[in-house]
């Protein structure tokens, strides 16, 4: 074995399949691979912390006792990324009306800045995470996996159940209002 081949590390068709066949080591590579996005999108979608870490558990408990339904073992990640968008738009549901916004998951993205511009940093990030919690949850769902997850129309069509025309609409409209909450900020 050369050294090159130790250091390889699997893809995610790899991991699913051993995962399948109940290679538990397989499946903790594949969580700790995704839990982070997963994290960040449920915590964006939540404004909760602690229902993002609930969501994002319940995700991964379920993707394990469902692997074997998924019939694309590449299609992995995808599958992920709709069990968590669903199961965050389930607990928004759920909720009463009103949201806060949890600012304690906003922190300046540098520490090494003026006291003045870090308190104005933090303080368009909370507007902005305030201005996420105005979005209809699937309007927030379609933008923060475009704008913060990359995903293409076509993949968030297939997270969120919906043709990409419907996603584009979506993000136009919460683009639009997030311009228009974020105005005082340029």
């Amino acid at each position: 074995m050369t050294a090159t081949e130790t250091t390889t590390v699997p893809d995610d068709a790899t991991l699913v399949s051993r995962s399948k066949d109940g290679d538990v080591r397989a499946y903790e590579q594949l969580v700790l691979r995704y839990q982070g996005r997963m994290f960040r999108l449920a915590s964006k979608m939540l404004a909760d912390r602690a229902e993002a870490e609930d969501v994002v558990q319940e995700v991964f408990l379920a993707a394990w006792r469902r692997l074997r339904q998924l019939n694309d073992d590449a299609a992995f990640v995808g599958w992920l990324y709709r069990m968590t968008t669903n199961r965050c738009l389930n607990v928004i549901r759920g909720r009463r009306p009103h949201v806060e916004a949890d600012l304690d998951l906003t922190e300046s993205p540098r520490s090494d800045i003026q006291p003045e511009h870090a308190t104005q940093v933090n303080t368009q990030l909370e507007a902005l995470n305030a201005a996420l919690q105005d979005l209809t949850p699937e309007q927030r769902a379609c933008w923060l996996l475009r704008e913060v997850h990359g995903l293409s129309y076509e993949e968030i069509g297939d997270i969120v159940g919906a043709n990409t025309t419907a996603v584009r609409g979506r993000i136009a409209r919460a683009r639009a209002q997030l311009s228009e909450v974020m105005k005082p900020w340029r």
